[in-house]
């Protein structure tokens, strides 16, 4: 069966992220997704702020988590719960683009966290998530190359 979690909505995040490893970087804040808690998306079902209380350094890259379990969550298995591509959104990774997805257009399917650059993006992955997904996959090691990871 295809676990399926979806959500939309709007905030203020429009600066241009900048590359740190595997995950994209809000260039203004310096924070993973923004600063937006990774483990929210699994366990509230929605984009939820992290607090600087609860960071983590993981490979150069600052996360937030809105609590210490989720701290100790993401800390146990970080590749479960950060975005898949790097927050990449996986539509553009598929046609051999690097577009940053943002953290309020989301998906999980098949226990992933998937980011899109905008809500026509996650229709279209919706759609065929798994087709999606492969040809992304296939093409994402050349897409991060571009764009130096």
């Amino acid at each position: 069966m295809l676990a399926l979690a979806v959500g939309l909505g709007r905030g203020g995040i429009s600066t241009p992220p900048a590359i740190a490893h595997d995950v994209e970087i809000n260039a203004h804040t310096g924070l993973a997704i923004s600063g937006f808690d990774p483990i929210s998306y699994f366990v509230d079902h929605k984009a939820l702020m992290g607090k600087p209380d609860w960071e983590l350094s993981l490979n150069g890259t600052i996360w937030q988590f809105r609590n210490p379990g989720n701290q100790a969550a993401f800390a146990a298995h970080p590749q479960v719960y950060m975005p898949r591509f790097g927050g990449y959104d996986p539509v553009a990774i598929a046609r051999g683009a690097s577009v940053p997805g943002h953290p309020l257009i989301w998906a999980i399917v098949r226990q992933r966290l998937y980011l899109f650059y905008d809500e026509a993006a996650r229709r279209t992955f919706l759609t065929d998530p798994g087709r999606v997904i492969l040809v992304a996959e296939r093409k994402w090691p050349a897409v991060a190359r571009s764009i130096g990871h």
